[in-house]
């Protein structure tokens, strides 16, 4: 099914349960997301956009390893991973011409991509598994980019030595195909110590740029007033590389 029909018929039937929401206009542009925006952008982007390799379904590691923060330490998060994340919001916002706030039934109801990718984190090990998600790209049409926009920033709701982790990408890997807001991990929903209920794929980058627990995407201009001002929390804390292709 192509990408077009397939927002149709998932707006047909998301909007069908919810006449408040289908009324609303960033949610009709969220699901009309148009196919020539992507293509005439991908176009431009270059080498960067290669796709990352994709594995079989043979070579997955059921048990995926959890690292850096493994859960929320908070009673509203503990409450929310009981009851199934029901009120859980993903925020889009920044420059952009429509701010979003999605539930993640919306985000389950856009259209999806699984893919298996490996894994690569800076310690040294990797690991394999299926990771399916809308991809962010299609997020970002559907609130509208300013022009201005340079960078997007990973809001997260966890905290590492007492500091909120945060992420950021350039507009390359953005709108990259393989760059997904991943709800599930090997056919299930995202486990707790993987950044249940939300967390990010960037499968071109080492695994400190994959935000988990996000709470918020956020287009901006500039990195410099922002935390530290070096574009993630690895970045302001340890001097790791920003950009962190591999």
């Amino acid at each position: 099914m192509k990408r077009r029909s397939a927002i149709a018929v998932l707006a047909a039937g998301f909007l069908a349960g919810c006449k408040k929401v289908q009324e609303s206009a960033p949610m009709k542009r969220l699901f009309a997301a148009n196919d020539g925006f992507h293509e005439g952008l991908h176009n431009v982007l270059g080498r960067r956009t290669a796709l990352a390799r994709e594995y079989p379904a043979s070579m997955i590691d059921h048990n995926f390893r959890g690292n850096g923060s493994r859960t929320v330490d908070t009673p509203e998060y503990r409450a929310q991973l009981a009851a199934g994340f029901p009120d859980w919001t993903l925020e889009v916002g920044g420059l952009v011409d429509t701010p979003l706030s999605l539930t993640l039934d919306n985000i389950r109801r856009l259209p999806q991509r699984t893919q298996i990718t490996r894994h690569d984190c800076v310690e040294g090990w990797s690991a394999i598994g299926e990771w399916q998600g809308p991809q962010l790209s299609v997020l970002l049409e559907a609130a509208g980019l300013n022009p201005a926009a340079r960078f997007i920033v990973f809001r997260c709701a966890d905290t590492l030595s007492g500091r909120r982790y945060y992420e950021s990408i350039d507009l390359v890997d953005a709108m990259h195909p393989q760059t997904i807001v991943a709800h599930r991990l090997n056919g299930e929903d995202l486990p707790e110590k993987n950044g249940a209920p939300l967390r990010m794929r960037i499968e071109r980058q080492l695994g400190y740029k994959h935000a988990k627990y996000l709470t918020g995407i956020e287009a901006v201009a500039s990195l410099d007033d922002i935390e530290g001002g070096k574009g993630g929390y690895w970045e302001d804390r340890s001097g790791y590389q920003w950009y962190a292709g591999i």
